[in-house]
């Protein structure tokens, strides 16, 4: 199955050996998300809901660079350093998902970097390309 990797223009080089997105098939696998500029350092230290709306509109970056928008993502994987920033998180989530909304799952763990406070990976089924 050819693949096609998805690279936003002003993308930072990644922390590992990934991209930011896969296009294979129709659908668009968003690499997880955290909230970094370009450089890999984080952005908005401390302010869940902050980082969470860089993450996702970093998402629908990713998401628009393959031919798609935020109303084709189909599942989301969000990662929370803390319980306590669950409902700052939801909150800003739910302005990027104003419709129907992906199934998704939510966890608790550690994160890439200590600052960091969400991380989010979506899918998103943008249809044959």
């Amino acid at each position: 199955m050819p693949q096609q990797a998805i690279i936003p223009p002003g993308t930072g080089v990644p922390l590992a050996p990934y991209v930011p997105g896969t296009l294979a098939d129709g659908i668009v696998y968003v690499s997880g998300t955290l909230a970094f500029d370009k450089d890999n350092n984080v952005v908005h230290v401390g302010d869940a809901a902050a980082q969470t709306r860089h993450v996702l509109t970093t998402i629908r970056g990713v998401i628009e660079a393959a031919g798609g928008t935020m109303a084709d993502v189909t599942f989301n994987h969000v990662f929370l350093k803390d319980w306590a920033d669950y409902q700052a998180i939801n909150t800003v989530y739910a302005e990027f998902f104003p419709g129907s909304k992906p199934a998704r799952y939510c966890i608790q763990c550690g994160l890439v970097k200590p600052d960091a406070l969400v991380e989010i990976a979506s899918i998103a089924h943008i249809g044959q390309k």
